[in-house]
Formats: structure tokens, C-alpha cells, sequence
């Protein structure tokens, strides 16, 4: 398929921080509508030379992956990984050797001939809105959202705390994965590739302290009024977050304008058929890819992914962001 996006819209602000450690790639002051690859980085607070941790990650990643494009067209996931590892080798190279590591959290969006390819390490966050299926029933048009790499969300998933309870959460800022130099074992980034991508649609990279403000409901319902252009619904956004937001606070809105499909996509479109087991009987059933959920690195129990937060991420640090 070939896809082509309007102008991307984004902000970048520092929030009640003394410092700004968000950064965006490509640069926002020179990004056009022909960009491809967009990324957002967030450095560690409480971390050493956070700031330097996400504009290494961050232009390593986004260079790598626009020089590196192969004769189809087609970005992979092990493409992906293999940028990454390129990415981590470049952060490697600006260790301080401080005992507290600079780390950064990572989104990453690739729009390429098979529809679009997203990734995340941390609790920075990505969405894929469709406003057309926002309704006012309260659908937000939000067709996938990556899962946070954090304390509060490994909590929710056990059932230890509600979504009420996550709201407030006191350590809500914990991250389990983080992007750091020299680490005896890489983590990897959760990886999920798109082909349903249509006219109209929305890509959404922040960091949390985007949402520290904005609600799903609150995004959908931006993006779905069909009285405000791109400038009006990024304006919209930041709107909900400036004076309010503690954190930096910084995004990426890529808006999809048209959406041509070619032959070789058949293949893509097809739904995916998938064998379970159902009370001793075998069942088939099908599900579209945004049914699929994100693959995780481990299953481990909640506090196998607090000690290893605390033994490899940090090395001492207390991991607020």
C-alpha cells in the first residue's frame, strides 16, 4: 500500500521541570509530510544525563531506520530489532560510566509499504485512532494502544489494584523496561506491525506526561470533531496539558490523509485464523490484527518484574520518571 500522511503536527514543552529530557525525532522544525519514521523519547528523571539518553535513542533509531530501507518497501520486525541493537551500541558510546544510568523510555512509528510498524519501550504511549468509529455511545475511535512498561500497569494486570486506584497510584511513574548503556541484557521493545491502515486515521506518540492530563476519551473525542483541522486538534491537546502538567510533556500527531491499495496487499488483508483449545474441543476462530494483544517479554509473576526493575533497570535509582 501506499500511504500519505498530511503534515505532522507535535509540541514538546518542559512542564514545572527545571529541565526538558522529551525528545522528538525528526527534527520538528524541518519535519515534512514525505517523513516516514517519527520518534519520541523520554529520559529518565531521577537518571543521569536523562536528556542525553533520549536524543541518542531517538536519532539513532530514526536515522537508522530511514537509511536503511529495503528494495520492497516492506519494514519488518526484524528490522526493527536490528535498529534498535544499533541504537543501544550508540548509547553505549556516551556512557558516563555513573552508577545511576542515563536511560530513556522509546516510541517509535515506521509507515512503510505494509501499513505501519510501531514499537515501545517504558511508559511513553502509542495510539492508532479511526475517528470514524468514535461515536457518541462513548467508542473513542482508538483502534490500539501499547501497554505501559510500568509498576502501576503490571499491578492492574494482576488484579492487585482497580483502574480507579491506578488513577492515583503513588508510585505511578515506576518503569520496568527502560533503554540504558551498557546493560547485561538489552530490553526488548514490545513490537507491533499494522496493515489496517485507512484514510483519516490518527498515530499518537507521547510521553506520560501527556497523560498525566489527557484521557483516551479525551483524545477521541478531539480527534473525532469534524470541526477542527490538524493545528485546531494538536492545539486541542496541548491545551488539556499546559499549566496542568508537572512532567514534560511532548507528542507526535501524524495524521494519514490517503491510503492507495495495491495488488500485493490481498495477502496483507486477509483476517488471521487461529486454533484454540476450548473445553477439550478444538474451535476456530478469527480475530484482526487489532484484537491481537501486545506481546510481552516475560509472564513472570509481579515481583519478578519489580526485582529485576530494581536489580538491572535502575542500580540503585528509585525509577521516577
Amino acid at each position: 500500500m501506499k500511504i500519505t500522511i498530511r503534515q505532522p503536527k507535535c509540541f514538546s514543552e518542559i512542564g514545572r521541570k527545571d529541565n526538558q529530557e522529551d525528545f522528538l525525532w525528526p527534527n520538528p522544525q524541518t519535519v515534512t509530510k514525505e517523513n516516514r519514521v517519527f520518534v519520541m523519547c523520554d529520559g529518565v528523571g531521577g537518571q543521569d544525563s536523562g536528556e542525553v539518553a533520549s536524543e541518542t535513542a531517538a536519532t539513532a533509531l530514526g536515522t537508522y531506520l530511514t537509511e536503511h530501507q529495503s528494495e520492497d518497501g516492506i519494514v519488518t520486525k526484524a528490522d526493527f530489532e536490528e535498529a534498535l541493537s544499533y541504537a543501544y551500541d550508540e548509547m553505549d558510546k556516551v556512557d558516563t560510566g555513573a552508577t545511576r544510568k542515563m536511560g530513556t523510555t522509546m516510541t517509535c512509528l515506521v509507515l512503510h509499504r505494509g501499513g505501519a510498524l510501531v514499537a515501545h519501550i517504558g511508559d511513553s504511549r502509542i495510539y492508532h485512532v479511526r475517528p470514524s468509529l468514535a461515536s457518541k455511545e462513548g467508542r473513542t475511535g482508538i483502534v490500539y494502544q501499547s501497554a505501559d512498561h510500568s509498576l502501576v500497569n503490571d499491578l492492574l494486570k494482576a488484579g492487585e489494584i482497580t483502574e480507579e486506584e491506578a488513577v492515583n497510584f503513588p508510585q505511578k511513574n515506576v518503569i520496568t523496561r527502560a533503554m540504558q548503556p551498557h546493560l547485561e541484557r538489552r530490553y526488548k521493545a514490545d513490537v507491533y506491525e499494522i496493515d489496517d491502515v485507512e484514510s483519516g486515521d490518527y498515530f499518537f506518540l507521547c510521553c506520560d506526561g501527556v497523560l498525566e492530563q489527557l484521557t483516551n476519551d479525551k483524545l477521541g473525542e478531539i480527534l473525532a470533531d469534524v470541526t477542527l483541522n490538524d493545528d485546531e486538534k494538536i492545539a486541542a491537546v496541548k491545551a488539556v496539558c499546559d499549566g496542568n502538567t508537572r512532567d514534560n510533556y511532548t507528542c507526535w500527531l501524524v495524521p494519514i490523509d490517503k491510503v492507495e491499495r495495491e495488488e500485493s496487499d490481498a495477502e496483507h488483508e486477509e483476517e488471521i485464523a487461529v486454533i484454540v483449545e476450548e473445553e477439550g474441543e478444538k474451535v476456530e476462530e478469527e480475530k484482526t490484527p487489532h484484537e491481537e494483544k501486545d506481546e510481552q517479554e516475560s509472564d513472570a509473576p509481579l515481583l519478578s518484574s519489580i526485582v529485576s526493575f530494581f536489580e538491572k533497570l535502575i542500580s540503585g535509582s528509585n525509577g521516577e520518571q
